[in-house]
């Protein structure tokens, strides 16, 4: 490509190249693509505009669609990743803002299935009713009012103001292609407000948005004045009524049922809602010393797991301000700042943390009125918050919800744990996160950090994310793990004071707190640093600095070093001494032996990413084949097929899919500590437990019900893993490496399975956006990245599948986060947009 002079042009009357820092940072594709007639053929460019009220940015397109976008100041950079990510993901973006209005009801049935990536609701009327009521409150509204640094700041507001002028001005100037929203009445534009409700949102994931049914269902006993006869709700004879959950149905107060919930059984299910091995979103994180690697700088790899499907997703880009900041990383779709990224200086990944971003109060109610609740002896009335949800084919759902000085009445956490509200008893939900807009201001104070350090100091000062931990590493060869989360301020002191019968039993097994709502001594208080009230302060997070390795694979803080174990934290952090899942402990094994060896580069980082260990069968594989005689004496094939097996979930793996859906079977029917015969010790939390009983009727069972399984369905039980784990892209099978999470590893991948075909088919989550990253001295990161499920969701782009086919491959991206490797992009396209 031929060389060009980088020239001040002017930009809406100023220059974009302000200082001589400037025109290092800025490429000469800019100012081509802002000057008539100076482009080269060798460098498409297109113009874009006017639609965004006077904001404009540059575009470079390089390889696998990934934009580097660049602007003037943040509202600019704003409306460029608007622009963008409306290119790639319009019809999911539109679908999630249809979430945030509470419009799904209107647009998609009531009884349709709700956005799962925006909330836990079963179905859109339970979803719409949940989101108009934070409308209707003006509950974002008065978020963005609070001045930072308790409310976000003025960079952060730019950037959604932006952002909403980016997207509007993709839609007014582009067709839509994809099939999933092409002429759809429901893409519209949107407004800044739209976005930071989408951002709320994604806060309250893990508190509020995990009891959406709960908190919409919710009804004193004897009924829902709002949902009286004199307000009915009819549906057009077409549409089926949906399941409105009535006074028999999950979620809401029976009369003649238990006066509170049962503290054995509310405490069991408590733990397996927050355990670390169901959750729905995952990953790893590694970082590495400088001591550990060849060159004395850091290393970091970044492996998260999301869903592969809808508002969740990833997105690639790097943003970049000239003499202000410059970032390459993933977004979450609809945000505005890269969220996983690294800069020329520092690496960054998140894991989903053990931390319980809620609690509960249990309200001891007015006898004379269950709508009441008692605080030191005084009656004090709960707020209605009456919701009306307009609904396709049939008239208006009205419902109404009931909010305390804690929180929303709450009758149940998901479909295992009911929260019954009785005569006497009610439970109102404390969600910290619904006062938190602070991400945004968290990942841009990353995006200027210098070192690990810097990423601790902006943690303290933002305080801004709500369910992750933060792993780093920078160019000065220093680790960073942190669980600085924001969370209720419930200490163990707090929980032993004012616990609940119910509250003794849910908090040690948990972590869920249930707390005495009569009780103002109970109220949460404030710890000194934090910058809300009712939150846990900075200096409580765990913290591990400096470490030859830092790494978390979803489970609690305490392991996150095998040598230098954290320890003194509160439990609504995690467990202490408790046993690790599968994919912890191999990580661990793994990252330990690399750390031990040393001399360590991006190129280990890329190996340990598809290993594809399976630590499962590492420990269960030879004592299961050795056993599978005596289990399957006739069938002398399928104990071979697990005796050759290799121990790996690569596509060309034979005998792993057997083990496999063995291994599936048998840990779906028996519990964890009763897998082993020799049992866990937290005085060797890695190696155990360990050695598979045999003995036990259920592992027969696994075994002959997988062998059965396979041959039914005419599938060898040696053939090769990527012959029955697929996915399909642009009419091309794709084979896909990785396995569960009950395998435990590391590239971890959960698809559908076929019963019928005796294969996996759509990938549901796994691996996403992983990024391995390290440094040389010189100016630029030495990166390689991989979205796995490729850049846009539109099946006619170029771009739907083409990092897929790199991932089916275990192949990456280089990075292209400096301006000459940019530049050097055969494929370079630059769009200039602008309103």
């Amino acid at each position: 490509m031929t060389r060009r002079a980088v020239i001040p042009v002017p930009l809406g009357g100023t220059l974009l190249f302000r200082t001589r820092l400037r025109r290092h940072l800025v490429p000469a594709a800019v100012a081509l693509a802002t000057a008539a007639g100076t482009a080269s053929p060798a460098v498409p460019h297109e113009r874009h505009g006017p639609s965004g009220g006077g904001l404009s940015a540059v575009i470079r397109y390089t390889e696998y669609g990934i934009p580097h976008i660049v602007a003037r100041g943040y509202a600019d950079l704003g409306f460029g990743t608007g622009w963008a990510q409306a290119a790639d993901q319009v019809c999911v973006l539109a679908d999630g803002f249809v979430t945030v209005r509470g419009e799904r009801s209107r647009h998609f049935g009531p009884d349709g299935a709700a956005d799962r990536a925006l909330s836990s609701a079963t179905d859109n009327l339970s979803s719409d009713l949940y989101f108009r009521g934070v409308r209707d409150a003006r509950t974002v509204e008065r978020l963005l009012a609070v001045p930072a640094p308790a409310g976000p700041s003025r960079e952060a507001e730019e950037l959604m103001r932006g952002w909403a002028a980016g997207y509007n001005a993709w839609l007014a100037r582009n067709r839509i292609t994809d099939p999933a929203c092409a002429g759809a009445e429901w893409v519209r534009p949107v407004t800044a407000l739209d976005v930071a409700r989408r951002g709320f949102a994604l806060a309250v994931l893990g508190g509020q948005g995990r009891a959406v049914d709960g908190i919409t269902t919710a009804r004193p006993p004897g009924g829902d004045p709002a949902a009286s006869p004199a307000r009915p709700a009819p549906r057009a004879a077409a549409t089926p009524a949906p399941a409105l959950r009535g006074p028999a149905g999950p979620g809401t107060a029976d009369p003649a049922g238990p006066e509170t919930a049962d503290p054995v059984r509310t405490a069991r299910a408590a733990h397996d809602l927050f355990a670390a091995d169901s959750a729905d979103m995952g990953s790893n994180a590694v970082a590495f010393g400088g001591g550990t690697t060849a060159n004395g700088r850091g290393l970091l790899l970044g492996n998260p797991h999301y869903p592969w499907h809808g508002g969740r997703r990833f997105w690639q880009s790097q943003q970049t301000i000239p003499g202000e900041l410059n970032v390459s990383g993933g977004s979450l779709l609809g945000g505005t700042v890269v969220n996983i990224g690294f800069t020329d200086k520092v690496a960054w990944s998140h894991t989903v943390a053990t931390g319980v971003p809620l609690n509960l109060h249990q309200l001891t109610l007015d006898p004379a009125d269950p709508t009441a609740y008692l605080v030191d002896g005084r009656p004090e009335r709960m707020t209605r918050r009456t919701v009306t949800v307009p609904v396709k084919g049939g008239a208006p759902v009205t419902r109404t919800q009931w909010w305390t000085r804690y929180g929303p009445v709450v009758t149940s956490l998901g479909t295992s744990l009911p929260l019954p509200w009785s005569a006497t008893t009610a439970y109102a939900l404390h969600d910290p996160n619904a006062a938190n807009l602070r991400a945004t201001d968290t990942a841009l104070g990353f995006a200027k950090a210098r070192s690990a350090r810097d990423v601790l100091a902006v943690l303290r000062r933002t305080q801004g994310l709500p369910w992750v931990n933060t792993v780093a590493a920078d160019a000065g060869g220093h680790t960073l793990f942190t669980q600085s989360q924001v969370l209720p301020r419930v200490t163990d002191d707090v929980a032993r004071r004012c616990s609940t019968p119910l509250g003794r039993a849910t908090y040690p097994a948990s972590g869920v707190a249930v707390l005495d709502g009569s009780r103002t001594e109970c109220a949460l208080g404030a710890d000194p640093g934090a910058v809300q009230p009712g939150i846990l302060g900075p200096s409580r997070m765990p913290v591990l600095q400096d470490a030859p390795y830092a790494v978390n694979s979803n489970d609690s803080a305490w392991l996150a070093n095998a040598e230098r174990p954290l320890t003194g934290y509160e439990r609504v952090f995690g467990t202490v001494a408790t046993p690790r899942t599968l994919r912890t402990r191999g990580g661990l094994e793994d990252v330990a032996a690399m750390a031990a060896r040393g001399r360590l580069t991006v190129a280990d980082l890329r190996r340990q990413q598809f290993a594809n260990r399976v630590p499962a069968g590492d420990l269960a594989a030879a004592g299961a084949a050795e056993a599978c005689p005596a289990v399957l004496p006739d069938d002398p094939a399928a104990c071979d097929a697990l005796r050759r097996w290799d121990r790996t979930m690569d596509t060309g793996s034979r005998g792993a899919l057997l083990f496999d859906r063995f291994w599936r079977k048998l840990t779906a029917t028996v519990p964890a500590t009763a897998l082993w015969r020799v049992p866990f010790s937290a005085a060797d939390p890695v190696r155990t437990p360990h050695t598979l009983d045999t003995s036990s009727p259920a592992f027969a069972k696994a075994l002959r019900d997988a062998v059965a399984e396979l041959r039914a369905a005419g599938t060898p039980l040696d053939a090769p893993l990527g012959a029955h784990q697929f996915v399909v892209r642009g009419g091309k099978r794709l084979p896909v490496p990785g396995g569960t999470e009950a395998l435990g590893v590391w590239n971890k991948i959960e698809p559908v399975w076929d019963a019928a075909a005796g294969s996996y088919t759509e990938v549901v989550h796994g691996t996403s956006h992983v990024q391995a990253v390290g440094w040389d001295g010189g100016r630029c990161p030495v990166a390689r990245t991989l979205l796995a499920y490729s850049q846009s969701s539109d099946p006619a782009s170029a771009h739907s599948g083409d990092q897929t086919e790199l991932f089916s491959g275990e192949r990456w991206v280089r990075a292209r986060h400096c301006e000459r490797d940019i530049m050097a992009d055969p494929t370079l396209r630059v769009v200039r947009v602008r309103g």
